[in-house]
């Protein structure tokens, strides 16, 4: 399996047949230049949303009506947007869980953030934000989306137990390394973990030290765009 930084909170996992883009945010990402828009979702097969805030949905619509796959995510959004949008969309709700292909698992859990997207009326709420437990090829992937700590990740270590954490940690409007790695270190039992949500803007985090120093025992894996990271 690779698991592939887009920059910011987007990521590209190629598993099996399968391309999963989440949150792609193509549009305006200061960390992917306009070159890489291509290689970054190329032979996409599914686009996998945690919320709805403009650096993660941006570009969700007109990727699936360009790539035609299926936007995967919180009931709400995808019902809207399979009704009002046209488009194919795999709704469920948290503690749901779909297959995507003949090998991958996706159980939706529990984020503590907001979803909104922007309107000419102002922002108006779009579903719940979430998070998701991916499983192929042997692995648990937590993927948090945008999180704080919450009390939620004590079961959802205990019964999913994921060896891979890809965590929002760049702080301001998730919870920063200091606090991920207090999470990581309470709720899970990470083999290897990697930051995400961070590096993006001057207002956030900037590098995963604090991380790497509150998990000594953990493998931190900071990304580097378009690189892929072997799991």
């Amino acid at each position: 399996m690779k698991i592939i930084w887009l920059g910011h909170g987007s990521f590209r996992i190629e598993t099996g047949e399968l391309v999963l883009l989440i949150d792609p945010w193509l549009t305006g990402n200061p960390m992917l230049r306009e070159d890489q828009h291509a290689a970054a979702v190329s032979g996409s097969t599914h686009l996998i949303l945690t919320h709805a805030h403009f650096d993660h949905v941006a570009d969700i619509l007109p990727l699936a009506r360009k790539m035609s796959c299926p936007i995967v995510g919180q009931y709400d959004l995808m019902s809207y947007w399979s009704e009002y949008e046209n488009q194919d969309t795999v709704g469920f709700n948290k503690g749901g869980t779909v297959h995507l292909g003949d090998s991958v698992s996706l159980s939706m859990v529990p984020a503590s953030h907001s979803s909104t997207f922007g309107t000419a009326d102002g922002p108006k709420a779009a579903g719940s934000e979430v998070g998701y437990m991916l499983k192929a090829e042997g692995h648990t992937i937590y993927i948090s989306g945008d999180t704080d700590i919450m009390a939620d990740m004590e079961w959802m270590g205990d019964f999913y137990k994921p060896d891979v954490g890809i965590l929002s940690a760049g702080g301001h409007f998730t919870m920063d390394m200091t606090a991920a790695a207090y999470a990581a270190k309470r709720y899970f039992d990470f083999k290897s973990l990697i930051p995400c949500h961070y590096r993006t803007f001057p207002i956030l985090e900037q590098t995963a030290e604090a991380l790497r120093v509150g998990l000594p025992d953990v493998d931190i894996i900071e990304p580097e765009v378009l690189r892929a990271i072997v799991i």
